[in-house]
């Protein structure tokens, strides 16, 4: 059922995420959560290739933008990316699967990015919490962050807000239950 009424807030990095420690000072740290709807499937990694699966075009054109302009630097496009033969979620590699949470991201010749997806129950009900740590390895890095980072945020809060409109998977006999 598709929920239109709880909504995405932006939140302190979790504590019980793999990420919030993982970079010692991240150039740039967010975490954004969401309430999932009773029943809601429990398995992050469900939960990632769900929300994935339900961009907003506008996203697919600002990615394709994003590549053209990174490629005149020699960076890795999400066209590369997603040829690369690692488990993947879209075009993140998948770094960590745990009960409650996936670890996506990727590194490059100027930045190393995680991206975790945390399925948590907090004051009774069940969210998502969606949160990103970059680490930059040089100015290149440190100028690509500065100039995405507002773009970043849209889209991470779109993704949430489409994957609520498009209605949450349910929980099924057959899907197994993060424990």
């Amino acid at each position: 059922m598709p929920n239109t009424e709880w909504p995405i807030v932006a939140v302190a990095l979790p504590a019980d995420s793999r990420v919030t420690g993982i970079y010692h000072q991240p150039f740039l740290a967010d975490a954004y959560s969401l309430r999932l709807p009773p029943g809601a499937i429990s398995d992050p990694e469900q939960l990632a290739r769900f929300i994935f699966a339900q961009q907003a075009p506008w996203i697919g054109r600002l990615m394709h933008l994003r590549d053209a302009l990174v490629s005149i630097f020699g960076l890795k496009t999400t066209k590369q990316l997603s040829t690369v033969g690692d488990a993947r979620v879209a075009f993140f590699k998948i770094y960590e699967r745990r009960a409650h949470e996936i670890i996506l991201g990727e590194d490059d010749k100027h930045l190393d990015f995680r991206l975790s997806i945390l399925r948590r129950d907090e004051a009774g009900a069940s969210q998502v919490v969606m949160s990103t740590v970059v680490h930059c390895h040089n100015l290149l890095g440190r100028s690509y962050i500065r100039l995405i980072a507002p773009f970043h945020r849209m889209v991470v809060r779109s993704n949430l807000r489409q994957a609520a409109l498009a209605g949450w998977p349910q929980q099924s006999d057959d899907t197994p239950a993060a424990n």
